[in-house]
């Protein structure tokens, strides 16, 4: 069965979605994401995706305080990313409660640094964040795109330990016109191993029923949960099934 992931984006302390990774489109969901959090925790959610989008835009961790809210008042298992960039940073991530980092930005700006992380802490704690338009890498916030075309990028992780990813399509995120499920059955197809996260672009429980039937083990959504396209009683029936 699919992991379902809910999204948990950070800007001043609140709950926020963006469309296409836009700042400009920013919408305020809870003004506390840590109750949001308890209510997903209680329908039977055990993994949570947790985005500092302070950070991710000013390239250090900022919103540290709400992940360790969040992480001392719940039970779930949290992954972190946005604005992770130096040893500090990580230590901060993982003292105030994340079990799990994406870094994303970093390991296209210093793979050297990102690869000591992964050889440090391990494959199940470190995770490569490949967020993706037209097919290459976006880096810092996803407002630069660079050249590095996606599948080399993922090819020559991967042959260096690398065992989870988490791939976003810009182009879908926020826009709740469904995922990238061709782009993720071509990476499945290369790396039929990889403990694969789709991110972007959901838009119901019938896109994330596709996503388990192309084979995708995990699923982060946001967007289509806080706008109500997805419900709280869906997620818990989906799970129990």
């Amino acid at each position: 069965m699919i992991q379902l992931i809910p999204a948990i984006d950070i800007i001043d302390g609140k709950c926020v979605r963006l469309s296409q990774g836009d700042y400009e489109k920013k919408k305020v969901y809870s003004e506390d994401p840590v109750e949001v959090a308890l209510q997903l925790e209680a329908h039977g959610i055990r993994r949570l995706h947790v985005v500092d989008l302070d950070g991710a835009a000013s390239h250090h961790i900022v919103n540290y305080h709400t992940l360790h809210a969040i992480a001392t008042r719940t039970g779930l298992t949290i992954d972190f990313g946005g604005g992770v960039k130096s040893d500090e940073d990580l230590e901060i991530a993982f003292e105030n409660g994340a079990q799990m980092v994406t870094g994303g930005s970093i390991a296209v700006t210093n793979p050297l640094r990102f690869l000591g992380w992964v050889e440090r802490f391990g494959p199940e704690k470190i995770i490569l964040g490949a967020d993706v338009k037209n097919r290459r890498i976006a880096v810092n916030g996803w407002k630069e795109e660079t050249a590095r075309p996606l599948m080399p990028f993922l090819q020559e992780y991967v042959e260096r330990g690398i065992k989870q990813v988490i791939c976003t399509d810009i182009c879908c995120d926020g826009m709740l016109q469904g995922p990238s499920v061709a782009l993720y059955r071509e990476i499945l197809a290369q790396h039929p191993d990889l403990l694969l996260v789709a991110s972007g672009g959901v838009s119901g429980m019938n896109d994330i029923r596709v996503l388990h039937e192309a084979g995708v083990p995990a699923v982060i959504f946001g967007k289509a949960l806080y706008e109500g396209c997805i419900t709280l009683k869906e997620i818990e029936q989906f799970i129990i099934q």
